[in-house]
This record gives C-alpha cells, sequence and structure tokens, in this order.
C-alpha cells in the first residue's frame, strides 16, 4: 500500500474531481471509455486537457483513445497521450522512470511535460500520437504471445524471433497508420514492450 501525496486525495464524485482541474488525468480502461466519457461529458469543460493514460482499441469501433475521446465527448478535446516502460508500483517508489508524452500541440505537450517531469520521472514529447498509441495497444498481444512461448519452453531463440517479428509487424501497422517508424523503436514501443 502507498498513501497518496500530502497535495493529493482521493474522491469517487466525478463534479467534485472535475471542478476547477486544470487537467483531467484519464485512466479508465478502453473498454470503459465510452461510457465514462459520456456520463461526464457535461461536467468535463472544453478546454480542460485530458492527459490520457489509458491504452488499446476500443473493441467493436477499432478506435484509438485519440479518437474515442472526441466520439464519446461528440466534441474536440484537448488531449495528451502518455505511454512508456512505466510500472506504477515503480513510479510511486521514486525508481527512475522515462515516458514519452504524445500531443497533436506542442505547447500542450511541452505544459505536461514540465507537469509530470521530476528528478525521477523524465518525460519526452513527441507530435506522433498515433504511433504512441498503436505500440501501446499492440504490445499487450506481443506479451501474450511471449507468454506463450515462455509457458511452452520454446527457448531464448524462438523469444527473440518473436519479439523481433512482433516488433517489425508492429512497425508496420503503424507506419500504415500514419506513424514516424522512429517512434516503434522509442519509449512507448520497443520500451514498453521490453517491459510488458
Amino acid at each position: 500500500k502507498h498513501a497518496l501525496p500530502r497535495n493529493m486525495r482521493a474522491t469517487t464524485d466525478v463534479a467534485e474531481a472535475i471542478k476547477g482541474a486544470q487537467y483531467a488525468v484519464h485512466a479508465v480502461p478502453v473498454q470503459a471509455t465510452r461510457k465514462f466519457l459520456e456520463g461526464i461529458r457535461d461536467l468535463l469543460p472544453a478546454d480542460v486537457p485530458i492527459v490520457c493514460l489509458s491504452k488499446g482499441l476500443e473493441v467493436g469501433t477499432g478506435l484509438l483513445m485519440s479518437e474515442l475521446i472526441p466520439s464519446a465527448l461528440e466534441r474536440e478535446q484537448p488531449a495528451v497521450f502518455i505511454s512508456g516502460p512505466s510500472f506504477a508500483k515503480e513510479v510511486v517508489q521514486n525508481r527512475p522512470t522515462v515516458v514519452v508524452c504524445a500531443c497533436a500541440d506542442p505547447a500542450l505537450g511541452a505544459e505536461v511535460q514540465e507537469l509530470f517531469s521530476c528528478s525521477t520521472m523524465r518525460v519526452n514529447t513527441t507530435s506522433d500520437v498515433v504511433g504512441v498509441e498503436i505500440c501501446g495497444a499492440l504490445k499487450n498481444v506481443l506479451a501474450i504471445a511471449a507468454g506463450i512461448v515462455e509457458g511452452l519452453d520454446l527457448g531464448s531463440n524462438s523469444m527473440a524471433a518473436l519479439i523481433a517479428q512482433g516488433c517489425s509487424e508492429i512497425r508496420w501497422l503503424a507506419e500504415k497508420m500514419g506513424a514516424q517508424p522512429t517512434t516503434v523503436s522509442g519509449l512507448s514501443g520497443l520500451g514498453d514492450i521490453m517491459l510488458t
């Protein structure tokens, strides 16, 4: 168990949490996001940026979070997407961590970078929202396959081949979706794949 910092308190009242907020940190599972955001649409001011920590594709629509957020809110909303190799337990233990903040708006990306950075947390920025999101979604598929390889005791050769081919296929798909190829070899791609 970990105590919340002194300047933070927990609440289950969404209206109370949003009132006066400068940013809204969104860590709701992707499959529950649409219903959640539809429920707070009228409470969340249209100018409050969402800092999205959720990773994945919505089942049924295939939407990334950058597409799901405006779809559920029925409007454009400023948003930033944080991803990368970061186990929450290690973050709260103040172990050195580096993540990437993806945002189409460089000024907002820089704001969130400053907000989340500290002596044990480095936040890099990129404008490659699609690349960061697709890597965050597909690394879990690769992680499941790696677990199967390990569970069947297929060996290190098989594991290395799986990871190399998996990264190659993620890069191929990410590029077809408009991502920068370097994103796959960065924190949100290879970094997160290695951690997961």
